[in-house]
């Protein structure tokens, strides 16, 4: 594989805070998925992201799903692999996936808010 078709194949299934910020601003069919457990979930989460932890994705628990959105999945951030390991269970499952880099530390680093009990001020959606 040459420089550009690794940097081209990267960027699909890769995704950065300002990009999803951007998406999610102006609509893109884009699905933010929090890969991380619920408990985490309700107390701080990406606006407009859902709850699907990576341990209970199935057929069952996404088959209300469109598949012909873009799944960004993120947890809490480069010390945490359950974005990785929730791409991956989507993707197997037919769903277009990225990722997020950074997860929630790097959204929350580049000033953009959050929700949830302990949600925290910044840039709105």
């Amino acid at each position: 594989m040459n420089p550009i078709e690794f940097y081209e194949a990267k960027l699909l299934f890769e995704t950065d805070s300002w990009d999803l910020f951007e998406a999610i601003k102006t609509g893109a069919p884009w699905v933010v998925v929090d890969a991380r457990s619920e408990e985490a979930f309700r107390l701080e989460h990406i606006p407009t992201a859902v709850s699907i932890p990576h341990k209970t994705m199935s057929e069952l628990t996404t088959g209300h799903l469109d598949k012909s959105k873009i799944y960004i999945t993120y947890c809490d951030g480069i010390g945490c692999n359950a974005s990785t390991k929730g791409a991956l269970k989507l993707a197997r499952l037919g769903f277009q996936t990225r990722e997020l880099l950074g997860g929630l530390d790097w959204w929350k680093r580049d000033g953009y808010a959050t929700d949830g009990e302990q949600g925290k001020e910044g840039r709105k959606i």
